[in-house]
């Protein structure tokens, strides 16, 4: 299955005037996440009958040379998907990377060279930047919030608020910015929210019923939003991580204080890039942010023919 997955890889990613991966090499993806939503999006794009513009207007044998470049400073993401992109309309199709992702430019960088089918180049186009504008907005809006925390010990990462259908390719970009991950889906951690422990009955039942059924790798988080609910949580002894919500900076040292290490402490709710710091100066472990994937301005990248 590894092999598999490497050989899939190195199909979807890399060629032969590549100059390596274009994959950020801190970063974790499934290529069938790639070739997934790559096959979707053009599937979205080309209907039923293709590019009929390109058709009416371009002579089949015509070939082009694109380059993809950023019009403006950012942090690079989905260079793996733009290439993969063109692939699938033209399996044949040059393609010379110029950059990877991870990497922070200036405007006017030129990200990678493409040569091949004209009707392939034009009608690939609007897809892939689709792809690597999307995911570089989330990148560098990563690569700012990071750079505001870079002098303390707290890790930035993202949540579930995600787009639905690209979660595996957004919190992608959120590692290509630098931070980490969080959970990916319901089944990979125990989170338990406001509404369980409504639900459960309180801070020790909801903690005991989830310790009872969690597998020794599964970790459980807990969230509160008082001092008093972190205290029933460490009395219980029973959790792994506590997610302290919108608390202020006052009551985050005091829980940062209470908790003395026993737990990992995330902070979340109102993060910005003008409170990140201070947050960070309190001693949370991690700081998380729905709006790294959910709010992220598109980066500008275009696509110009080069005859």
């Amino acid at each position: 299955m590894a092999a598999m997955l490497t050989r899939l890889r190195d199909k979807v990613a890399t060629t032969e005037k590549a100059s390596g991966s274009l994959y950020c090499p801190d970063a974790f993806i499934s290529p069938l996440e790639v070739e997934e939503a790559v096959t979707r999006a053009l599937a979205e794009d080309l209907g039923r009958a293709g590019d009929i513009t390109s058709i009416a207007t371009v002579p089949e044998d015509a070939q082009a040379r694109a380059v993809v470049a950023a019009r403006e400073a950012g942090t690079i993401a989905g260079l793996p998907l733009v290439e993969a992109v063109f692939r699938k309309l033209s399996p044949d199709i040059e393609i010379i990377a110029q950059a990877r992702d991870g990497q922070t430019v200036t405007a006017k960088t030129r990200l990678m060279t493409v040569s091949g089918n004209a009707r392939a180049v034009l009608a690939a186009e609007r897809v892939a930047l689709n792809f690597i504008g999307h995911l570089s907005g989330i990148a560098t809006a990563t690569a700012e919030l990071v750079g505001k925390v870079s002098h303390t010990r707290t890790r930035v990462t993202e949540t579930r608020k995600t787009t639905p259908g690209l979660r595996a390719l957004q919190k992608y970009a959120v590692r290509c910015g630098g931070g980490f991950n969080h959970r990916f889906g319901l089944d990979d951690a125990i989170l338990i929210k406001d509404n369980h422990i409504a639900v459960a009955g309180g801070i020790r039942p909801v903690l005991e019923r989830a310790k009872a059924v969690a597998g020794h790798l599964v970790k459980v988080e807990i969230e509160v939003d008082t001092l008093d609910q972190l205290r029933e949580v460490l009395n219980a002894g029973l959790a792994d991580v506590v997610l302290i919500d919108n608390f202020d900076i006052v009551m985050m040292k005091k829980a940062v204080d209470m908790v003395a290490g026993k737990l990992v402490i995330e902070a979340s709710g109102g993060i910005t890039l003008e409170n990140a710091a201070a947050i960070a100066a309190t001693g949370v472990d991690y700081i998380s942010s729905g709006a790294l994937t959910h709010s992220a301005i598109n980066l500008d990248i275009g696509l110009d023919i080069e005859m």
